[in-house]
C-alpha cells in the first residue's frame, strides 16, 4: 500500500513539471510574437523592422553624399616664374677722360637730383688744358695791345693799311686760340667733376677715392624716380596666351605687388629659347633694382564653360567620368574633361545643367549603389520620427485619428504630419528627373 502511494505521489510531482513547463513555453512563445508583431509595424522594440533592427542597420550603412549641379564659370590656370626688377629708367655713368678719383660724393641708396656732383678726378689733361689756356691767353694780351698802338699809328698815317690789316688778324686769331684753349679746359674741369646726368637713386657706386679709372669704367648706375618694372621669360606656350594689358602678380619677401603686362617679345632669346615679357609695377618703388621676385601670369583661361568640383572626376583608362545622383541611386556618366585647376574643372560634354553631380568621396559610389543625398537625410528622419509617433498613439485618442487619416493628407492632418516629408520626396523627384 505505501508502495502504491509513493508511485501515485511521484506521478502528480511528474505533472506539476509538466505544466509548469508548458506554461514557460506558452508564455515564451508568446513573448516572442509580441515582440515579433511589434517590430513589424515599425513600433519601438528592436525587432527586425524597429528601430534598433536589421532594417535601421542597413539604413545606417548607406553613404550620405553632396551633390550639385554643374554651374557656369571661368577656369584660369597660372604659371609661376622668376623675374628680375628693372628701373623704368636707368642711366650708367662713365668716365670721361682718365685720371686718379680724388672724392666720391655719394654712396649707394642715396637719392639725388639732376645736376647733382657725384665724384671727382684729377684727370691727366687738366694741368695741360689749363696751360694752354694760360699761354692763349698771353699771345691775346699781347696782340690786343699791340693792335692798339698800331690803331694810333694807322691813323697818324704812319702805317699802311695792309700793316693795320695784319695787325687785326693777328689779334683775331689770338682771341680764337684763346677761347679754344678755355673750351677744352672748362671740359677738362666738367670732366674732372662727374655729376648725375637725371635725378634718381644710386643703385652701384663702384670706385672708391684713389682709383685710377678711363673712359671705359662705369662710375655708377642711377635709376629713375619713375614706376619699377620686371622683366621675365616664359615658354612659347605661355607667350602665346599672354597679351599686354593683361595683369599679372610678383612676391618679394612674402609681399604681393600688382603688375600689367606692357611688353609681350615675339622673338625666342637665343641664350636660352624662351620669350623676354615686360611688365611695369605702380606701386613697387620699395623694391630694389636687379633683385629677383616670383612672378605669376594667367597661362590659360576658358570663359563661360561648364565647370564641376575638380575632387568629383574619377578617371578610369585615362577617361574621365562623374558619378551622378538620381532618385537615391548613383550612376556613372562618362565626361570629357577640358581646362582643370585645383578647385574647378571644365566639362565639355556628358553633363546637363540639371545633373546633380555627387562631390563627396565614398567607397559606395559605383554604378547602381544607393546613396542618401546630404541635407535630405534630415528630412528621412522626421518623417520616421513622426511615424513611430503616430504608431504608439491611444487608438481612441485625437492623435490616433489623425494618424489613421487618409494618406493623401486630409484637412485633419496637421502641419508636420507624414504627408509633408512625403511631398519634398515628390519635389525632389522632379528636379532630378524621377518618377
Amino acid at each position: 500500500m505505501s508502495k502504491l502511494s509513493s508511485l501515485m505521489e511521484a506521478a502528480k510531482q511528474n505533472k506539476k513539471k509538466t505544466a509548469i513547463i508548458a506554461v514557460v513555453v506558452v508564455l515564451v512563445l508568446t513573448a516572442l510574437f509580441m515582440r515579433f508583431k511589434g517590430g513589424s509595424k515599425g513600433g519601438s522594440g528592436g525587432g527586425p523592422g524597429g528601430p534598433g533592427g536589421m532594417q535601421d542597420t542597413q539604413m545606417d550603412n548607406v553613404a550620405t553624399v553632396a551633390a550639385e549641379n554643374p554651374k557656369s564659370g571661368t577656369i584660369e590656370r597660372t604659371t609661376s616664374t622668376s623675374g628680375t626688377v628693372e628701373a623704368s629708367d636707368v642711366v650708367y655713368v662713365y668716365a670721361k677722360a682718365s685720371g686718379d678719383v680724388t672724392g666720391v660724393n655719394v654712396s649707394v641708396g642715396d637719392m639725388v637730383t639732376a645736376g647733382q656732383l657725384l665724384c671727382t678726378i684729377n684727370t691727366e689733361q687738366v694741368e695741360t688744358a689749363k696751360n694752354a689756356m694760360d699761354s692763349a691767353s698771353v699771345n691775346l694780351t699781347e696782340a690786343q695791345s699791340n693792335l692798339s698802338r698800331m690803331q694810333l699809328l694807322y691813323q697818324g698815317g704812319d702805317i699802311s693799311d695792309q700793316e693795320w690789316e695784319q695787325y687785326q688778324n693777328q689779334a683775331k686769331t689770338a682771341q680764337l686760340n684763346y677761347e679754344s684753349a678755355k673750351l677744352n679746359y672748362d671740359r677738362q674741369v666738367e670732366y674732372s667733376s662727374v655729376t648725375a646726368p637725371i635725378s634718381g637713386k644710386i643703385e652701384t657706386m663702384d670706385i672708391d677715392v684713389y682709383d685710377h679709372v678711363n673712359q671705359q669704367a662705369q662710375l655708377c648706375v642711377i635709376s629713375g624716380e619713375g614706376d619699377k618694372r620686371v622683366s621675365f621669360y616664359v615658354s612659347e606656350r605661355v607667350m602665346s596666351n599672354l597679351n599686354q594689358g593683361d595683369a599679372m602678380t610678383i612676391v618679394k619677401d612674402g609681399t604681393t605687388y600688382d603688375g600689367v603686362i606692357t611688353d609681350v617679345s615675339s622673338m625666342a632669346d637665343e641664350s636660352n629659347g624662351l620669350f623676354k615679357i615686360k611688365a611695369e609695377l605702380p606701386e613697387a618703388n620699395s623694391l630694389s633694382t636687379g633683385s629677383t621676385v616670383k612672378v605669376t601670369v594667367t597661362s590659360e583661361r576658358a570663359e563661360n564653360v561648364m565647370t564641376v568640383p575638380v575632387d568629383a572626376i574619377y578617371y578610369d583608362n585615362g577617361v574621365g567620368n562623374v558619378y551622378v545622383y538620381q532618385d537615391g541611386t548613383v550612376h556613372k556618366v562618362e565626361v570629357e574633361v577640358g581646362l582643370y585647376n585645383t578647385e574647378l574643372a571644365e566639362i565639355k560634354s556628358g553633363l546637363t545643367a540639371d545633373d546633380l553631380v555627387i562631390s563627396t568621396w565614398s567607397s559606395q559610389l559605383y554604378e547602381g549603389s544607393t546613396v542618401n543625398l546630404k541635407g535630405e537625410e534630415t528630412d528621412a528622419a522626421a518623417a520616421d520620427e513622426a511615424g513611430n509617433q503616430k504608431a504608439d498613439a491611444p487608438s481612441g485618442s485625437e492623435n490616433g485619428q489623425k494618424a489613421g487619416a487618409p494618406a493623401d493628407g486630409g484637412n485633419d492632418q496637421p502641419a508636420g504630419s507624414a504627408g509633408a516629408p512625403k511631398d519634398k520626396k515628390m519635389d525632389r523627384n522632379s528636379r532630378t528627373g524621377g518618377m
